[in-house]
């Protein structure tokens, strides 16, 4: 297990943790800590700043000696990817539990996992610095713009339809897969 917390260490995942849960606290109190239900832009707001503080890890310390490493990268890699989707949207869930205000669990695994996948892809194409672009700047879209009619708009606009929509859900599980498979292989850009 030594080989975890080093690699932990190395990816700023004790950082990541302590802005996620400084921002779980902002949310709950935002929400009146009120048994209703958390207004969906707060709950995606709230993902993608998660996503965003998880995603500074994506890239060690040293890029060249990382190709250089005689370790398998693809499944760290993937897992790595995962356990942000997870942490960013464990903490949401987490509010269910204190009593807080609830939030649609559907609506947070969707999100969480989407804006996941664009973080990594992010890192694969601009590197991990700013890898929080991708989902930072979809989010900005999304919140922008008025939804287009049809699948067009659930497909661009994904994290504000329910997750029972198939365009929605099939745009944010896509973009896990994409975005996983593209890190893992390549790795974050140098």
């Amino acid at each position: 297990m030594r080989w975890v917390t080093l690699y932990a260490r190395s990816r700023l995942a004790p950082a990541s943790a302590a802005v996620i849960l400084v921002v779980v606290a902002a949310a709950w109190a935002a929400a009146g800590r009120g048994p209703g239900p958390m207004d969906p832009g707060t709950v995606v707001l709230v993902l993608a700043v998660n996503v965003a503080a998880g995603s500074i890890g994506l890239g060690g310390q040293d890029a060249a000696l990382e190709r250089m490493a005689a370790i398998r990268w693809v499944p760290r890699r993937a897992v790595h990817v995962l356990l942000i989707g997870a942490a960013a949207g464990v903490g949401l869930a987490a509010l269910r539990l204190v009593g807080a205000a609830s939030v649609p669990t559907g609506l947070v695994v969707r999100d969480a996992a989407g804006l996941a996948g664009l973080a990594a892809l992010g890192a694969a194409l601009w590197g991990a610095h700013l890898a929080w672009t991708l989902p930072v700047g979809w989010l900005a879209v999304t919140v922008l713009s008025p939804p287009a009619p049809g699948t067009m708009g659930e497909v661009l606009h994904w994290m504000t339809f329910s997750p029972s929509t198939t365009a929605s859900a099939g745009t944010a599980w896509a973009l896990l897969v994409v975005g996983t498979v593209a890190y893992a292989l390549a790795g974050p850009r140098r």
